[in-house]
């Protein structure tokens, strides 16, 4: 039988990731095996708190492909973490737990070729320091990718934000053709690869309605243009449409994608519509990246009142693909 795991960092060490993730894996079967890497001390503290049972089996990440996996019990490999509470304040004292795990998951990637990662929300205040602009440059970075995405993936409707974490001052000046045709691509080969479907796209405008009092108006001068291109190669692409309207029941309902040209124009109305039915997929990888579309929590951690459909969501679609 091949390696086929799915492997989970839990991410941020104070937030709720421990929670949802006991409550995802007791709530629904998983054929493919399920590997944890976390801080096994610092995890137990937190099952205890969260009053929850749930064996944990230490496993050596030098020899992985000689266990018999199941997901009777957490399959761990322990990153040190010394806290003295099971929750605490998020703070840099994570930062080299987080950079270790990380570290820990991409060799175990690399040589493994394992194909399925999920990473847990993490705070980018703190351990990005303004470096990254998310933990999708984080992870494209060190895989040498320059040319990825984020894809909020429902499936009735999914969004992809052009620039991601931008001050909205400086996104006009990373709106180009490339960087959207780029997009494009990605989408329609995830797509094709996972549904064997081409998607309908709709692509918005930068401006209001599209429309610009100053002379230059980056809706006629960069997304007409690449919307047009696209379409005469095959792609089933309109735009740009006005972003204020687009979400509406009887607009949205003719697209599969809508790309936004900055975050919170598609990830507002996305969450709005679907709150924690979404999963953020990162493309343009060589292995399928998912997070959880939300962040640590801080105000629910230990509290055992944490809402897993995202993370859910995640296991169920990475067990399937």
């Amino acid at each position: 039988m091949k390696f086929k795991p799915i492997l989970i960092f839990t991410g941020e060490p104070n937030s709720i990731f421990s929670e949802i993730l006991i409550k995802s894996i007791n709530k629904i079967k998983i054929k493919k095996p399920i590997i944890v890497i976390s801080s096994k001390k610092l995890l137990i503290k937190q099952l205890e708190k969260l009053n929850f049972n749930k064996k944990i089996r230490l496993l050596d990440h030098k020899n992985l492909q000689n266990y018999q996996l199941d997901n009777k019990s957490i399959n761990l490999i322990n990153i040190d973490f010394n806290q003295q509470k099971a929750f605490d304040k998020i703070s840099n004292k994570s930062k080299k737990f987080i950079q270790d795990s990380f570290k820990m998951a991409f060799k175990i990637i690399k040589k493994e070729k394992v194909f399925r990662f999920i990473n847990g929300p993490i705070s980018k205040k703190y351990f990005l320091n303004k470096k990254y602009l998310g933990i999708t440059e984080y992870i494209s970075k060190h895989f040498k990718e320059k040319n990825t995405c984020m894809l909020i993936f429902n499936k009735k409707l999914s969004v992809c934000p052009v620039t991601t974490h931008l001050p909205l001052k400086l996104v006009s000046k990373k709106i180009n053709k490339k960087n959207i045709q780029n997009k494009i691509v990605l989408i329609q080969r995830f797509f094709w690869k996972n549904f064997n479907k081409v998607p309908r796209i709709g692509i918005l405008g930068l401006n209001p309605h599209c429309e610009s009092v100053l002379k230059y108006n980056e809706d006629e001068k960069i997304i007409k243009p690449i919307v047009l291109k696209m379409r005469k190669i095959g792609y089933k692409i309109n735009g740009p449409l006005p972003a204020d309207t687009i979400f509406l029941k009887n607009n949205r309902k003719n697209y599969d994608v809508i790309i936004g040209m900055y975050h919170d124009q598609v990830l507002t109305p996305i969450k709005t519509l679907f709150e924690y039915d979404a999963i953020n997929i990162t493309l343009g990888l060589p292995f399928l990246r998912i997070s959880p579309d939300h962040g640590p929590n801080e105000k629910m951690m230990g509290k055992n009142l944490s809402n897993p459909l995202s993370l859910i969501k995640a296991l169920k679609f990475l067990d399937k693909h």
